[in-house]
């Protein structure tokens, strides 16, 4: 593993610049010597997941539709945000409210990931928030349609192993968030 070597940007462009998409496109030297001139970056904000459970033992979750795949999923809330404006806590706070209308005042980080570091940017910032409890009405965005699922803790990992629960930022906080509350 010592001899593994990054690769050397020789040049990169903004190709699209859009406020929702933004994606660079780097002329780069592999190791080896050998130039790719069009490996593409998809430059990404930061996302905050959360993981809620009620004190009943149930998390909150949330079903919507999302586009790019064309089905309907069962998520953890999350969204994404500016580091530079916005601690990740503070985006987890905001978005388990505005996405379910329950808050907290557990919460605590499990750990950062990265969704897809090989294309885009952005880091997946992890959160356990327990004792969750509906205090306030859903605060939607105009592409959102969000229906809120409670699913007895005991049920998740069946759940993931049928194939219901299949994105993996919720996968990833489920399982490092339950072994947190194991340990």
């Amino acid at each position: 593993m010592n001899d593994l070597k990054k690769w050397k940007t020789l040049k990169s462009k903004m190709v699209l610049d859009h406020r929702w998409c933004q994606v660079r496109q780097d002329e780069i030297e592999l190791p080896n010597g050998k130039i790719i001139d069009d490996y593409f970056v998809s430059i990404k904000p930061d996302v905050a997941l959360i993981l809620p459970i009620t004190s009943s033992r149930e998390i909150v979750f949330v079903r919507q539709y999302r586009h790019a795949v064309g089905e309907f999923f069962l998520e953890l809330p999350a969204g994404s945000f500016d580091p530079t404006r916005e601690s990740a806590e503070a985006a987890a706070i905001r978005e388990l409210a505005e996405e379910t209308g329950y808050s907290t005042k557990e919460m605590k980080k499990i750990t950062e990931l990265y969704d897809k570091p090989s294309k885009d940017t952005n880091k997946i910032h992890l959160f356990l928030a327990e004792n969750v409890r509906k205090t306030g009405e859903q605060q939607l965005d105009i592409t959102e349609e969000i229906e809120v699922v409670l699913i007895p803790i005991e049920s998740v990992l069946d759940k993931v192993s049928q194939g219901e629960i299949s994105v993996a930022g919720t996968i990833a906080a489920i399982l490092l968030g339950l072994q947190s509350l194991a340990d």
